[in-house]
């Protein structure tokens, strides 16, 4: 099991920014253009618990299904979502998100393992890894540019 963890910094109020990620139509602004990210059947909008999302992503050129499910929904603190189909042997990814007087303090905890054992493994080291810290990476910045400045917190 891998974990990746991120914490962004962003100056709005939590209201504003637990309704931007309650909404999956916004995924789309925060995933790098090259994942050719596309919601695909029923939206749930916004989320709550129990909403499915399925969506198409495109890796190393190939199509990829994932669908995934909110298992914990308690707004506007967090909420989780886990896939039921897609790349990954297993995936939960954790929202957090506390206000204080600066705006709100989101947190991103994604826990994950690879299919196929050792083959897996392999491509975690050689390309997956560093693609996910890429797409986090992306996602800040993206955040940034709508939500104004922001900084990594520690």
């Amino acid at each position: 099991m891998y974990r990746l963890e991120r914490t962004q910094r962003i100056p709005a109020p939590i209201s504003e920014v637990f309704a931007f990620f309650s909404d999956p139509a916004n995924l789309g602004r925060i995933t790098p253009p090259g994942l050719r990210f596309r919601i695909r059947g029923e939206r749930s909008s916004p989320l709550a618990a129990g909403s499915r999302i399925e969506y198409r992503i495109l890796w190393a050129g190939i199509p990829i299904r994932w669908v995934t499910r909110i298992t914990e929904w308690q707004p506007p603190r967090e909420f989780e979502d886990v896939q039921e189909i897609g790349p990954y042997r297993r995936w939960r990814h954790r929202h957090r998100f506390a206000e204080d007087a600066a705006g709100v303090e989101m947190q991103d905890c994604i826990d994950y393992e690879m299919p196929f054992g050792v083959l897996g493994r392999l491509v975690h080291a050689l390309r997956v890894r560093s693609q996910l810290e890429a797409i986090f990476e992306y996602r800040r910045t993206a955040i940034g540019e709508i939500f104004g400045n922001d900084s990594r917190t520690p």
